[in-house]
């Protein structure tokens, strides 16, 4: 008969044997929910550029360092809460991209604004060794003339390299909604670009 004694798996034990947590992204979660707030650094260094990178494509420059902070703000203070069986990437996506949505809203207009007198400026300035930044500006511009929900999607999927059933999963809607808004995206940038006199 067997008389070892029978031991309830703590809160950081019982995190570990959630199948989610496999990969160095929960270890640092579970790290950080049984004490070790310091370990929220790594997450930051892990997943900065990248939060970055896809900001820069929804928002533009501007106030990028601010809403990369907003992000990981409220990462920090959504962890406690966030489903264990959630992918970590996953879930950090649809908060950038909630971050991204609300800037969006409070500051459109004046971000619009903005980016036609950088547009105007970059005119005015002859710089025929500058074509890669011309055509970086270029896209910025097409990025800029779509409806958010096609440009969102376009930039999670052709420019973040995310499958169609991730960029559902962040974006909460079903995959045939994904392509219908790719194909859309694609068709309306193709246009934009064409009329700026390059042909895709």
């Amino acid at each position: 008969m067997n008389t070892r004694p029978q031991v309830n798996p703590g809160p950081v034990e019982d995190c570990l044997r959630e199948p989610a947590v496999v990969d160095a992204d929960g270890e640092i979660i579970v790290a950080i929910l049984a004490g070790q707030p310091s370990r929220f650094r790594l997450l930051y260094r892990r997943h900065q550029q990248r939060v970055r990178s896809l900001l820069f494509q929804l928002c533009g420059p501007s106030a990028l360092d601010d809403l990369v902070q907003e992000v990981f703000l409220r990462v920090w203070k959504g962890l406690p809460r966030m489903e264990r069986r959630a992918k970590f990437t996953t879930w950090l996506y649809r908060i950038t991209c909630n971050v991204a949505s609300d800037f969006r809203r409070q500051a459109g207009k004046r971000r619009q604004q903005a980016e036609t007198l950088q547009y105007e400026a970059h005119t005015l300035a002859p710089a025929p060794d500058l074509l890669e930044l011309h055509y970086q500006d270029l896209v910025q511009r097409g990025l800029a003339v779509l409806k958010v929900d096609q440009r969102t999607v376009l930039v999670l999927h052709d420019l973040e390299g995310l499958a169609q059933k991730e960029v559902s999963e962040i974006l909460r809607i079903p995959v045939g909604t994904v392509k219908s808004r790719l194909f859309h995206a694609r068709q309306n940038l193709r246009q934009f670009l064409y009329q700026e006199g390059i042909a895709l």
